[in-house]
């Protein structure tokens, strides 16, 4: 007779999060942080189609990291869910807060029931009247959840760089172009060739915002050349588009140096208005595609 399998609960649930870890880890980084006039949602996503911020309700947003396919079921059923409190009781009713709460116990549940738990990460935002009235909650694999004051780092293998980066720079009363800024400074401060910072244009980011001074949904998208004229310009200008200089007066054909320290200073000395330095312009575009669907 064979003597049946077994593993300790302990192992069993380390092996899982070991799984989700591992996964997360080659996933794109999300950043989530608060500002003046709201709350600023920011990922790094090449995809046209697939979604990684998103709206819930009138005040919540949404964004996540990991699989696709399972992060998206689970925005989904937050709208459903907002949905029908609303409708039942009142849309005041519908809360950050309520939502992160149902969204743990689906994930416990999951990852103590399920032989896979789900690879996501997902962060609630919810904006309030003023800023200290804004929350954002994050949720791992495991339906911990975490109320973060500020700002939420998400996602791939050096959340703890870019959390540094972002930590330091960092304001409530920050504008939205200085709250782009931070966030794709710190997005952009890993994954470069040999450690370099990389620069990321437009094309390769998905942003959105709860902005508190709409009437009613507060959600919105800034893409095209909105988000464009809110990035910081990195390139330098051609110095074909620069004023050209005034020319020099030319020398008196009839002028005589007298002394030899006289030539000698007139050969060393560097001619005047030659040129002038360039200054910054904006980046050029490119992509690096994620590998499959996962995010």
């Amino acid at each position: 007779m064979s003597m049946p399998f077994y593993a300790s609960a302990e192992q069993i649930m380390r092996d899982r999060a070991e799984y989700a870890r591992k996964n997360l880890a080659r996933g794109r980084g999300v950043v989530v942080l608060t500002y003046a006039d709201g709350i600023l949602l920011v990922a790094e996503n090449t995809s046209k189609s697939l979604r990684k911020v998103g709206e819930i309700y009138d005040r919540i947003g949404f964004a996540a990291v990991g699989r696709y396919s399972e992060f998206e079921n689970l925005r989904v059923a937050g709208v459903r869910i907002a949905d029908t409190r609303g409708y039942l009781y009142d849309r005041q009713d519908v809360t950050g807060r309520a939502l992160a709460n149902a969204y743990s116990q689906v994930l416990n549940g999951i990852f103590t029931d399920s032989p896979k738990p789900f690879e996501v990460e997902l962060c609630v935002a919810e904006v309030g009247e003023t800023p200290e009235e804004d929350q954002l909650f994050r949720l791992t694999f495991d339906g911990s959840v975490f109320d973060e004051p500020g700002y939420v780092v998400m996602g791939g293998g050096q959340v703890d760089a870019i959390t540094t980066q972002v930590s330091g720079a960092h304001r409530r009363d920050l504008s939205l172009a200085e709250a782009l800024a931070v966030a794709v400074k710190g997005l952009g401060s890993v994954g470069g060739e040999n450690g370099k910072p990389r620069e990321l244009p437009a094309s390769q980011l998905e942003v959105a915002v709860l902005d508190r001074s709409r009437p009613t949904r507060k959600f919105r998208r800034i893409v095209g050349a909105a988000l464009a004229g809110l990035l910081p310009s990195t390139a330098p200008v051609s110095t074909a588009e620069l004023p050209e200089a005034e020319a020099a007066p030319a020398p008196d054909a009839d002028a005589e140096t007298t002394t030899d320290e006289t030539a000698a200073g007139t050969t060393d000395q560097a001619p005047e208005g030659n040129g002038s330095a360039a200054p910054d312009g904006t980046a050029a575009n490119g992509t690096d595609p994620d590998a499959g669907a996962d995010d």
